[in-house]
């Protein structure tokens, strides 16, 4: 079978994909903004920000490692999607009331934290359903799919949505319409995706087609770490997690200070200095289809490989870039130009990244433990999400101290450099993980 006969339905499983990336971008924009209307300590505001990465930490590997053991007439992840991505939805709906005029910081703190709960709850599961579905050689060009239906909304929330912010009309039920309508209209599309998966996505029937192994046989959580960690069998699953957690830590700590870098570095204005990280975004957007396509034809391995040496050449491109382009005396407008177009090369090795791991590590999974390894995941790379910026950010102080503010932020590149080799060097010594390998044998629970 061909990755044609399988669009549709990887299309449809993207729309849980599209609603992630439709709340994040405005989440990560404008809940801050909220905070600030009450908060004077931004250490306060950063510390509510990390809710989301510490809910995923631990709400990720559990909801999908559960499951993994459901079973239900309509499947065993979708009872977990019909209630926590609708919830998401509604809660996501809810946090301009909180903010002013309309709430108080007591109200948006407790949506803000029902929302975390929700959206964390659902990723697992919404990440989960697609290696469930689709056959193991066509995971690569699937995931590139839903990757970019991910990027598309992540575009559709920025550009088109978040304008929508500063309009003030009256409607009914609703009031004023100021600093909603985003997530007003996010938190409908979130709930129609949700009945559109539901009605056109028949997870029993096609789980059943494209595994050979009784769902009704679930494998204990311990039994599944031992695999994954290499006890007595192959090391591969657990090298790509390490991989993947350099890797994240690399990204982690460049791209929330990439905007800051733009505007004290570059001297480009406070709105240019976001298409820094917009030119990763639509690269990723862009190039995660192709780089499944590639992959099927050369190997997810080389892939990523490829990928990872572009990222160092890159960063060591960005970092020799202000000083370089200063030495030629080029312009500011062409030193901007060449800087997002090393970022937007930057998107397109990044995509193909996290385009092909996932395949990589579902690769190595049975159908009864598809869940726990997409948790595991989550953990390792929302564990690098929340101790990354801290490290980078670190890294800047101490570097500015000591040289200066430019080679300080300039500082970033080299430590993602150090985590993209890590990485690497790691991914050297993974053995499985191709589409050409047989997929994971069920498990034989083990006595404890």
């Amino acid at each position: 079978m061909t990755m044609k006969g399988y669009y549709k339905i990887t299309i449809l499983i993207g729309l849980g994909f599209f609603t992630m990336g439709l709340m994040d971008p405005l989440y990560d924009a404008y809940v801050p903004a909220f905070l600030d209307d009450y908060l004077d300590s931004k250490f306060l505001i950063g510390l509510i920000m990390t809710l989301d990465n510490v809910f995923a930490l631990f709400l990720i590997p559990l909801v999908a490692s559960l499951s993994d053991r459901t079973n239900t007439p309509i499947g065993r992840r979708m009872p977990y999607i019909l209630v926590t991505v609708p919830l998401s939805g509604i809660f996501f709906s809810l946090l301009p009331y909180g903010a002013t005029p309309y709430g108080t910081i007591t109200v948006l703190i407790l949506i803000i934290f029902l929302l975390n709960l929700a959206k964390q709850a659902a990723r697992g599961p919404v990440v989960a359903l697609m290696p469930d579905l689709v056959p193991a050689n066509l995971r690569s060009e699937a995931n590139g799919v839903i990757n970019t239906m991910g990027g598309i909304a992540a575009i559709v929330g920025t550009v088109v949505l978040a304008p929508m912010m500063d309009i003030s009309i009256d409607l009914p039920l609703i009031g004023n319409t100021l600093r909603k309508l985003p997530f007003l209209i996010s938190g409908v599309l979130v709930i129609l995706a949700t009945i559109l998966l539901f009605i056109f996505v028949k997870e029993k029937k096609h789980a059943q087609k494209n595994s050979s192994e009784s769902p009704e046989e679930p494998v204990k959580t311990a039994d599944s770490l031992r695999k994954v960690f290499g006890i007595n069998g192959d090391p591969s699953a657990a090298l790509i997690l390490l991989s993947l957690f350099f890797w994240f830590l690399a990204y982690q700590g460049i791209l929330p200070f990439v905007t800051i870098y733009s505007k004290d570095i570059l001297g480009v204005s406070e709105g240019l200095a976001g298409l820094s990280p917009g030119s990763v975004a639509i690269a990723y957007a862009l190039f995660a289809i192709p780089s499944g396509i590639l992959a099927h034809r050369i190997g997810r391995r080389r892939v990523i490989t490829i990928s990872l040496r572009g990222i160092i050449v890159v960063l060591g491109l960005v970092f020799i870039h202000d000083p370089l382009t200063s030495f030629f005396g080029l312009s500011s407008q062409v030193s901007w130009i060449t800087f997002l177009v090393l970022f937007f090369c930057f998107g397109i090795f990044w995509g193909s990244i996290v385009t092909n791991s996932f395949p990589m590590l579902w690769q190595m999974a049975s159908f009864t433990t598809m869940g726990i390894y997409t948790g595991l995941y989550y953990f390792f790379s929302q564990g690098a999400a929340i101790l990354s910026p801290l490290l980078s950010g670190g890294l800047i102080d101490v570097s500015t101290r000591v040289f200066g503010p430019e080679v300080g932020l300039r500082s970033i590149f080299l430590y993602g450099i150090i985590c993209m080799a890590v990485a690497m060097l790691l991914m050297a010594r993974v053995k499985a993980g191709e589409a050409t390998d047989l997929p994971a044998e069920p498990q034989t629970p083990q006595a404890d």
